[in-house]
């Protein structure tokens, strides 16, 4: 029983030590022009922590530096331009969620439509080879098997079945 209890008293802690710590609360500039501007940078900056969510609305604590980071270059009266150039020569491209077009984000711009060229150019050769040719003529034999098959003569009328005009 004792052996439980401290088993699970260690779970607790070494779950609680793993976690990251709550992140202060985000204190807005007392200008509301500059609080707008840096709202609208969260929305274009990528978290680092959880890819997939502008630092607007990621709750990690990494986020919240950013935000912050962000708020003090606004206040200091850097540029938008400046502020993501900064971001990007510390995180690179991909902390935008827009990255900027230019050679090392090539692949990133163009990644897509090359994919889905290449798709359409493999179907489009699969679906040539899967094009049969036409069927070789039948040989005599065959074709006399055939005509035995299908021929007039051995076909046998079905008693159940009735003409389209409504007759026998």
């Amino acid at each position: 029983m004792i052996g439980r209890l401290v088993f699970a008293a260690v779970a607790v802690v070494m779950l609680t030590a793993q976690a990251e710590p709550l992140s202060r609360p985000d204190a807005p500039l007392p200008d509301a022009a500059e609080e707008a501007r840096a709202q609208a940078l969260f929305e274009d900056i990528r978290c680092v922590v959880c890819q997939h969510e502008a630092i607007s609305d990621s709750p990690a604590g990494v986020a919240a530096d950013m935000r912050a980071w962000v708020r003090e270059r606004v206040a200091e009266g850097r540029t938008d331009r400046e502020i993501r150039e900064e971001l990007v020569r510390r995180y690179g491209d991909y902390v935008l969620f827009e990255p900027p077009f230019r050679a090392g984000t090539l692949m990133l711009w163009l990644g897509p439509f090359l994919i889905a060229a290449g798709a359409l150019a493999g179907l489009t050769a699969w679906a040539r080879r899967r094009r049969t040719a036409e069927p070789a003529p039948l040989s005599p034999e065959e074709e006399a098997r055939l005509a035995e098959i299908t021929g007039a003569a051995s076909r046998r009328p079905d008693p159940d079945a009735t003409s389209p005009q409504g007759g026998h």
